[in-house]
């Protein structure tokens, strides 16, 4: 009996001596989510870490570029300057100033700047420092060839002043003989006589009476001079009265010229051609009326000159 309760008994103690199934043990599959997900956590921090970096990174690098710019457009500034001042061709650089102006704005308007853009812009910068390399050597081709302009235009210079002053010696002394030429030139008279011609044809000379006079007669060598032109000449005699008026008839061919800038009048005119050799001249002067009493003044002029006086009295 007791060994079929026990019998009956084993059943219920059957689950408690059973070995245990191995899926039934989850501690492995948490160990390994929370592997999983402690790499991936550190994964994620690493890339979170060097995107970051990255961001910094491309921001400094993008600041520099910028101011790299700044730099380089401010020396291209200094380069167009002194360029143009030394007479050198600017129209590259300001094309290259505007196109560098133009990438700074874009650099900084835009708000998607990458490592691979950076790069790019840094590959300009580099060919814009060679740029002002060879602006500075262009600066200093200009500056000596300006240098040798320079002083060939000292030396011009100094050649064309003493040129200059040969040319204003030289026309000095033109005009200085010009002067003496013109002095020597001129024309004078000697020996001038008046004469009182009577009706009968008797002449008289020096001091005549009124009665005496039916014409004067005016009597002058004009000298021999060997630098005047030969050329017709002519002669203007002015009679003065006692009262200082010119004897004056239009009708008998009087006039007026002018000497040393103003008018002055003539009695009569005679006309001479002038051969550079001694030459006496005669003209006949009919007044119409009495002369009043007094000593009379007798001038000849050419050219607006006097060539020569001389006088008479009337009694």
């Amino acid at each position: 009996m007791d060994e079929i309760e026990n019998q009956n008994q084993e059943p219920d103690n059957l689950e408690e001596f059973a070995p245990k199934e191995p899926g039934k043990n989850r501690t492995p599959i948490f160990i390994g989510i929370a592997a999983v997900l402690t790499v991936f956590l550190i994964f994620f921090f690493i890339q979170n870490k060097n995107l970051k970096e990255e961001v910094t990174t491309t921001q400094a690098d993008l600041n520099q570029t910028v101011l790299q710019l700044d730099s380089i457009g401010s020396e291209l500034d200094k380069k167009i300057i002194e360029i143009q001042r030394l007479g050198g061709d600017i129209d590259t650089l300001l094309v290259v100033k505007e196109q560098l102006e133009q990438e700074k704005r874009s650099l900084l308007t835009t708000n998607q700047v990458n490592r691979s853009t950076i790069q790019s812009l840094q590959d300009k910068v580099d060919g814009y420092s060679e740029l002002l390399v060879l602006k500075d050597q262009e600066i200093e081709q200009l500056q000596a060839q300006n240098e040798v302009l320079m002083t060939e235009n000292t030396v011009l210079k100094t050649e064309k002043n003493i040129l200059s002053d040969s040319i204003s010696s030289i026309t000095q002394n033109a005009e200085e003989l010009t002067e003496q030429v013109a002095i020597a030139s001129k024309l004078k008279v000697e020996g001038v006589m008046i004469y009182a011609v009577s009706d009968g044809g008797r002449e008289r000379e020096d001091e005549f009476r009124n009665r005496h006079i039916d014409n004067l007669k005016i009597e002058f060598t004009v000298a021999e001079n060997r630098v005047a032109p030969i050329e017709g000449k002519e002669l203007l005699i002015r009679i003065i009265a006692p009262d200082n008026n010119v004897l004056f008839d239009v009708t008998r061919g009087s006039g007026s010229f002018t000497f040393e800038g103003r008018e002055l009048f003539y009695t009569a005119k005679k006309e001479i051609l002038y051969d550079r050799s001694s030459q006496s001249v005669s003209m006949l002067y009919n007044k119409g009326s009495d002369y009043e009493s007094g000593q009379y003044i007798v001038e000849i002029y050419t050219d607006e000159y006097l060539m020569g006086k001389g006088s008479f009295v009337v009694k």
